[in-house]
Formats: C-alpha cells, sequence, structure tokens
C-alpha cells in the first residue's frame, strides 16, 4: 500500500468511525479524542487528516448535500414520486440529518449566512413543494407531519435496520398523501 492509500484509507476509517459516534452521541458530545480511540489512532493523528472537527462534519455533510440539490432537481411524476423519494434520501442519510437537527438548532431565527439559514431554506422548499403557500388547512398540517415525522423519526431510530425504518416510513406518508399509484 503506498503512503497515498494508507493516508486515504486512514481518513475513511476516520470519517466512518466520526459518522457512528456522530450518530450515536450527537456532535457536540464527540471529541476528536473519541474519534480517535474508535480508530485507534491518536488525537493528534485525527486532528492532522480533520481539525477543526468541523471539516469531519463538512465533509459528512458533503454527499447528502448533494443528494438534496438533486432530490429538487428531479422532475418526479407526482407528489407520491417525491415524498417516496425523500423518505429514502432522509432515512439513507438519517446519521447526518440527526448531526444536523440535533446539533444545529434554531434554523428559524438563524442570521443570515449561518447554517441554520441553509436548513430553513431547504426546509421550506421542501414545504413548497408538498404544499403551497396558500395551502389549505389540512394540507398544510399534513405537510409539517410529515416533515415533522421525517425528523423524529429519523433522529430517534439510529439503531434500527435502514430497510425497516424506510417501510415504516413511507407507511405512516401513505397514512397522510394516501396510497402511491
Amino acid at each position: 500500500m503506498t503512503t497515498l492509500e494508507h493516508g486515504y484509507d486512514t481518513r475513511s476509517r476516520i470519517l466512518e468511525a466520526a459518522r457512528q459516534l456522530f450518530a450515536e452521541r450527537g456532535y457536540a458530545a464527540t471529541s476528536l479524542a473519541d474519534i480517535a480511540s474508535a480508530v485507534g489512532l491518536t488525537k493528534t493523528a485525527v486532528a492532522y487528516h480533520f481539525h477543526p472537527k468541523d471539516r469531519l462534519a463538512a465533509e459528512l455533510i458533503a454527499p447528502a448535500a448533494e443528494d438534496i440539490v438533486a432530490l429538487f432537481e428531479t422532475g418526479f411524476d407526482g407528489e407520491h414520486a417525491f415524498v417516496e423519494a425523500l423518505v429514502t434520501f432522509t432515512v439513507r442519510h438519517r446519521a447526518i440529518v440527526r448531526l444536523i437537527l440535533e446539533d444545529i438548532s434554531g434554523a428559524d431565527d438563524a442570521p443570515p449566512g449561518s447554517p441554520g439559514e441553509v436548513i430553513r431554506a431547504f426546509r421550506d422548499a421542501i414545504y413548497t413543494r408538498l404544499a403551497s403557500p396558500d395551502a389549505d388547512p389540512g394540507r398544510r398540517v399534513r405537510t409539517w407531519a410529515l416533515l415533522g415525522a421525517l425528523q423524529g423519526v429519523v433522529v430517534k431510530t439510529i439503531d434500527l435496520p435502514e430497510e425497516v425504518v424506510r417501510e415504516h416510513l413511507l407507511t405512516a406518508a401513505s397514512a397522510l398523501y394516501g396510497p402511491s399509484t
């Protein structure tokens, strides 16, 4: 194994350990020392690859960010297809969704240019895709119920298999929006 390959392998191991620890404990409760211990390295070695810790979070979030952009750019054949894709995205990236939702709070009051503002913009874009700003009260309630379910479920079921969470979230989404066709 070349030095370059070894460095990439080390980075990959660090990222995977960070993903797991952030999912289990949350971002704020996970230190570089915790990640180093999980990988069998020193804190200094982890910091060499990812310092400050925010660089770890940014690198973990990047693939989910790419997928959410692709989700919005895709033309879906009806709202059920969009809801199914949204559920699939949320479950696939639930460790990252948990990281974002638990450790970056206050999106509604977030100042311009902050991570909270970005989160609010995505949340509002999803809401608008499912319910127009002038939607009737029933539609508004169903849309916020779906968004709340996605948020709560992915945070509180990180220990369950992905396929189980996805199946039950799709069932809940069908109850809110009717069966997919």
